[in-house]
């Protein structure tokens, strides 16, 4: 939270009191190397500010032949836990869909994932960007992060570097079949939130909104 959690908390002001009764958080595994994308077998997340239960929706969602359920893989993955007591302090009455991605075709996963996205469900990406360059050099390679993600340049993404490139390409295919729009809320690096620009990590804020005029 001390590195990212400024950039972070940009894009949960935006859904602050927001009527979503689904969210789907979608991160990447550092830990464990796997086919498809895991939903953990469990009822509830429980953080310093209390349980949040998973969806309904997960069972129906075990039926899809590239989700599964590995263990090993939630165990110790911070990825979409991280995104949670944010969730707790912007949101009411929610429940989650937690989605770690081992190998998968990121554009086969939105298709699938669209089937479950309703008009009350949010989306969440989880990734930091670049790793452990210089201060300068690390604004320089994420710049081709800052211009692909909203602008849905998918060539653009094979310059950028991001752990969580997948969850993020898995959004970017959701926004354009729905037709959503995107907006950098913020970028910065962990030289800015901490100091030591010697060996930094990159964090962006992106949101994507339904169609309509810019001021909607």
């Amino acid at each position: 939270y001390i590195f990212s959690g400024p950039v972070a908390a940009y894009g949960f002001k935006e859904v602050e009191g927001g009527d979503y009764r689904t969210v789907i958080i979608i991160g990447p595994s550092h830990h464990l190397r796997f086919r498809g994308a895991s939903v953990p077998n469990v009822t509830h997340y429980r953080t310093p500010l209390g349980l949040v239960k998973l969806s309904s929706k997960v069972k129906e969602m075990l039926n899809e032949d590239i989700i599964t359920s590995i263990p090993e893989a939630h165990l110790h993955e911070h990825s979409v836990e991280v995104e949670i007591p944010f969730l707790q302090r912007v949101l009411k009455d929610f429940e989650i869909i937690p989605i770690v991605t081992g190998d998968v075709d990121p554009e086969r996963l939105a298709s699938v994932l669209e089937k479950y996205i309703d008009d009350k469900t949010l989306i969440i990406a989880s990734s930091d960007l670049s790793h452990y360059h210089p201060y300068e050099e690390a604004v320089s390679i994420d710049q081709n992060c800052v211009e692909s993600i909203p602008n849905l340049d998918f060539g653009g993404m094979n310059r950028c570097e991001a752990c969580g490139k997948i969850p993020v390409l898995t959004l970017m295919h959701i926004a354009k079949d729905l037709n959503w729009k995107g907006a950098t809320l913020d970028y910065r690096n962990s030289g800015d939130t901490y100091g030591d620009k010697s060996r930094v990590v990159g964090y962006l804020s992106v949101a994507f909104y339904e169609g309509g005029s810019d001021e909607d």
